[in-house]
């Protein structure tokens, strides 16, 4: 075992965020806390830290374990380079690579017995060196830097010049680089793309310890998790499975829960009924037994009531007209920014119904488009045709649609004028705004809060074409199944940018991806996506959104199928190669082994330095093949 928590409690103010909360973590599992927006899950973690003190219980680690924390922001603040930055970590490597080529150069003037001591030392410091991974750890740094999304040209930006969100990828790569029997990370994918966070989803799987993570992202969970620490109202509970198992599981408990509930209340309604009537008879034995009823009611252990899913915020989702089949026409359409150009001569059509997800790295212009087709931004060449009694609605991820310096009862009746003051505040209720809060100014909110004051503008606009920017940035996992649930019940058509792609698999029934300046088609969600996404992006004429004529089914079966058995082919001859040139270095590595052992070569300083060069040569060509092959064999 490598974490164990026992009846941790925590309470701020009047709020009980934690009741005796107890769990353990096994070396190598890999654990998720889960909970709503304010449950506790961040306080945990720091409590497990020491960041945060408990007000009573106790946080015990294994022996000689160590553990690193990521929290949601960092104040990674440094003239370093983001190279040099992750190179920190490798103070040790950094050291003992200089302590031996310093001994490397006193061994030069060394005789007799200093220089059996220096060859005594080299010999261990080498031996320490091969034992850390010191001849990749360059490449290891790299490895990680790009799977996190920097680029070669930015590892040498200064990390002082970088957005938060670069930080926090900083701070995830160093704490990777520790490599301690136990990560913990809150809300790690909040600033990586679909590569990164499918990247950092392999490399957590594959990582030789312990994890715990925090996030509200499903499909990560899913993929990586075996356990779910569950806070709910302040009761912390543990399940086995990933996250789709936790909630079939906790739909089970919830059920059984409400039936237990429901019969309790029935009984002491009943137990009630009958005392009420015992004591209108007024007698004293009917008192008297009224009174022993009574003393039994109260040693009942009341059942609380378990929490309704979805129960709270309200969202329906209604066109107020129809709109005709054809939404949205773009042809031709380019931006650039400074030269650096986005997307060139692109064009799609989206009909009634239809919802459409766009998916991409980060930077690529997807927020651009939607800033286009609503108006905001102008295009450089091309054109965009909305249809006949097309409406749209438009969420945007930084919540421009909102004004900051109103109240939210000003932001809904300004644009509203025709509610009334009960129709508004219901409105907001349905949110979770009531009482006091509707008079809040909307700078005041945090972005989870005016997420949901944004979706309760969507609500009322009853517009037929929703355009969403990042909508479940912010929101708890139960307010994204709402959201979800929303929309595919919702009537009209609907083209978001999202990067969750369990919301995405829930929600769209086709998906464009934004790659190398073009859109690539796919019909379907984004399992569909993935499964077809190495068939078509080589091929990526065959499906982009031009409208070109579509082979037959037969044809297109027939062909994806060559391909399929082209690729496989080629994949198993790039195995068969890297594996080939892994053995040939491993027997050349053997035999530099056995030639620094040989005693005419122990005393041969430069010898020994050819030697260790060419080690270290192979050793990084070998680190790179490693990761090569284990990516070629899955």
């Amino acid at each position: 075992m490598i974490l164990n928590c026992n009846n941790i409690d925590k309470t701020f103010v009047d709020n009980h965020v934690l009741k005796n909360a107890s769990f353990h973590i096994e070396d190598y599992e890999k654990a998720a806390i889960v909970g709503i927006n304010g449950a506790g899950k961040s306080t945990l973690l720091k409590i497990i830290v020491g960041d945060m003190s408990a007000d009573s219980g106790q946080v015990t680690f294994g022996k000689d374990k160590t553990f690193g924390y990521l929290a949601q922001h960092q104040a990674v603040d440094t003239e370093n380079s983001i190279f040099d930055e992750l190179l920190t970590v490798k103070q040790e490597v950094l050291d003992l690579e200089a302590a031996i080529r310093q001994t490397e150069l006193d061994m030069k003037s060394a005789e007799g017995t200093a220089l059996d001591a220096l060859l005594k030392k080299y010999s261990s410091m080498t031996h320490r060196f091969e034992d850390i991974n010191g001849y990749a750890y360059k490449s290891e740094v790299t490895g990680i830097l790009k799977g996190l999304g920097f680029t070669d040209e930015e590892f040498t930006k200064k990390v002082c010049t970088l957005s938060g969100g670069q930080k926090t990828r900083i701070a995830l790569g160093k704490l990777l680089l520790q490599k301690p029997d136990l990560i913990m990370l809150d809300e790690p994918t909040n600033h990586l793309d679909l590569n990164s966070i499918a990247w950092l989803e392999t490399y957590l799987l594959n990582y030789k310890g312990a994890v715990i993570i925090v996030s509200h992202d499903r499909y990560f969970l899913d993929r990586i998790t075996t356990k779910i620490i569950e806070i709910d109202n302040g009761v912390v509970s543990s399940f086995h499975g990933n996250y789709s198992d936790y909630a079939t599981q906790k739909e089970h408990l919830r059920i059984e829960q409400m039936h237990a509930y429901l019969n309790q209340q029935r009984e002491i309604k009943h137990q009630e009924d009958v005392i009420e009537k015992l004591r209108s008879f007024n007698r004293e034995k009917s008192i008297k037994r009224a009174e022993s009823r009574e003393k039994m009611l109260d040693k009942i252990e009341r059942i609380e009531k378990p929490t309704e899913v979805k129960a709270d915020m309200k969202l329906t989702l209604t066109p107020r007209k129809t709109s005709g089949n054809d939404v949205l026409q773009i042809n031709g359409l380019s931006k650039a920014f400074d030269n650096q150009v986005l997307f060139s001569d692109v064009g799609f059509e989206i009909k009634r119904g239809e919802h459409v997800a766009i998916i991409g790295d980060n930077g690529t212009g997807k927020t651009t488009l939607l800033k286009i087709i609503n108006e905001i931004l102008p295009p450089d060449t091309g054109t965009i045709r909305l249809g006949t009694n097309v409406q749209i609605g438009y969420y945007d991820q930084e919540h421009h649609v909102l004004h900051m310096e109103k109240t939210l009862f000003e932001e809904i009746s300004d644009d509203y004028p025709d509610l009334t003051n009960t129709e508004i505040r219901n409105t907001l209720a349905a949110f979770l705004f009531t009482g006091e809060d509707v008079f809040k100014k909307i700078s005041s909110l945090s972005g989870g809060e005016r997420g949901r004051v944004s979706l309760a503008k969507l609500m009322l606009s009853e517009s037929n074409f929703l355009i969403l920017d990042e909508p479940t940035n912010h929101l708890d996992i139960t307010s994204k199944e709402i959201l979800e649930s929303a929309l595919n019940s919702y009537e009209g058509t609907v083209l978001y940018v999202s990067h969750d792609r369990y919301f995405i698999n829930k929600t769209a029934t086709r998906i464009l991806e934004l790659t190398q300046k073009e859109f690539i088609n796919y019909i379907g969600n984004y399992d569909y996506y993935l499964e077809k996404k190495d068939i078509l992006q080589p091929t990526a004429k065959e499906e982009t959104v031009t409208k070109i004529a579509e082979p037959s089914a037969e044809k297109l079966d027939w062909k994806l199928q060559k391909e399929l058995q082209a690729k496989q082919r080629k994949k198993e001859n790039d195995l068969k190669k890297c594996e080939d040139r892994i053995g040939i270095l491993e027997e050349k590595n053997q035999a530099l082994d056995k030639e620094m052992a040989k005693p005419e070569n122990a005393t041969n300083v430069a010898k020994l330095q050819e030697i260790t060069k060419e080690k270290a040569t192979i050793e990084a060509e070998l680190e790179t093949l490693y990761a090569e092959w284990e990516i070629l064999s899955e």
